[in-house]
């Protein structure tokens, strides 16, 4: 192995390029006050600015920009064994950015007093969230059945319109888990960047019509803004009794740590169940994220036994480092998974693409508007904007509205 070989730098030259995608997209939002009143996250921007400079690239060049030769891409000359191409390392991240952002909201210690009034809320808006993915996945399947079997799309499988509730639902990373099942469990032709593309245009859907929302309630006196400024306190950033910031260990490391540790015993947890199903290993490990928020419980439980026990006598969790685990994870993995979208390969798809997220977008719309009409009536206006926001982009971009 040399260190001047250039496979050597692949995940150093995407992680590079990914972030600097980002900090261009946020300079761009910057000076473009339309791009400031979408709300569009920085992530997804970033993301589209790849997505059209891959696309260029493609039809210049004759391969997508993370194919090059910079990125480490192999050689017509290389084995079957050979290193993952630019592309294939895009959805990885996206893959395990999906986990390790769940894993890292998991830890938080919450502080919300759980009340009566906090429980039904609670349970309405888990009942809505389930109810809303069903009938994406419903009209999707129409959709897709449709097209499969009526009109015979070339290479759609009848289920492909179940990713309507797993990108618009769900986000990226599902989306992608699952395009690629279908592609590899049921020959469905491109899934994954079928899956990618629904997350990509659920984004959209989700910063620009919740965007035309905001200013139409605003105009009407049903929204107010604040726009004053907010100063951070020291308690925003830490609580009592928690490890010093600096020590023999520095405390993010031991975030990262608590984090990696979970991810990689649900690692070992899902190959074992794999081994022995073997016909569900690709599905236990598109549950990536689930799992590892399931052991999240028993990890908190254990530490908070330490606690009482005075084995550990400082709290280590921090719940301001988590939040910044699981942001930077989940926008490694919304810029990585929309530039990882490969346009030409979806020239056969794009009038089902264009109807799902059109139905999608309608069916979301009257839904959410119904329930938040029906259940939360005191603030039923702030409610659509995050229900709508987190069925048709994720739980991030329905916060976005509100900072």
């Amino acid at each position: 192995m040399s260190f001047a070989e250039l496979p050597i730098w692949t995940f150093i030259m995407i992680f590079a390029v990914l972030l600097l995608s980002m900090l261009v997209a946020s300079i761009l939002k910057h000076f473009i006050p339309a791009l400031q009143k979408t709300l569009i996250p920085v992530s997804v921007l970033g993301g589209i600015l790849l997505l059209v400079i891959s696309t260029v690239v493609y039809f210049t060049a004759g391969d997508y920009l993370f194919n090059l030769p910079a990125f480490g891409s192999p050689s017509a000359d290389d084995s079957a064994n050979a290193a993952m191409s630019g592309m294939e390392v895009l959805e990885v991240i996206t893959y395990h950015c999906l986990g390790i952002g769940f894993i890292a909201s998991g830890m938080r210690n919450s502080k919300k007093k759980f009340t009566k009034k906090r429980a039904g809320e609670i349970f309405d808006s888990g009942v809505t969230t389930v109810n809303g993915y069903l009938i994406q996945a419903f009209a999707g399947l129409i959709v897709t059945i449709i097209a499969a079997w009526v009109i015979d799309v070339p290479g759609l499988i009848s289920a492909a319109g179940i990713l309507l509730a797993f990108g618009f639902g769900q986000g990226t990373g599902q989306a992608l888990n699952y395009g690629k099942i279908y592609e590899n469990q049921y020959s469905f032709e491109n899934g994954a960047n079928f899956g990618l593309t629904v997350a990509a245009l659920g984004f959209l859907v989700a910063c620009i019509g919740g965007v035309v929302y905001i200013n139409v309630m605003r105009k009407k006196g049903y929204i107010k803004i604040d726009t004053s400024e907010r100063h951070s306190t020291l308690s925003d950033y830490e609580d009592d009794n928690e490890l010093p910031a600096v020590s023999s260990m520095d405390k993010m490391t031991v975030q990262f740590a608590l984090v990696l540790a979970v991810y990689a015993i649900s690692f070992g947890i899902m190959y074992g169940l794999s081994a022995l199903l073997p016909s569900l290993a690709d599905t236990l490990f598109g549950f990536n994220f689930l799992i590892g928020v399931i052991l999240t419980v028993p990890a908190k439980a254990i530490l908070n036994k330490l606690y009482d026990k005075k084995v550990i006598k400082k709290r280590i969790v921090n719940n301001y480092m988590m939040d910044r685990i699981s942001g930077f994870a989940f926008d490694l993995m919304i810029v990585a998974g929309v530039a990882a979208i490969q346009l030409p390969l979806l020239a056969t798809y794009w009038h089902v693409l264009l109807i799902l997220a059109v139905l999608g977008t309608v069916l979301t719309f009257w839904y959410v508007n119904l329930v938040s009409k029906k259940l939360f009536p005191s603030y039923r206006h702030e409610q659509f904007l995050a229900f709508f926001g987190m069925l048709t982009g994720t739980a991030s971009t329905s916060c976005s509205a509100f900072r």
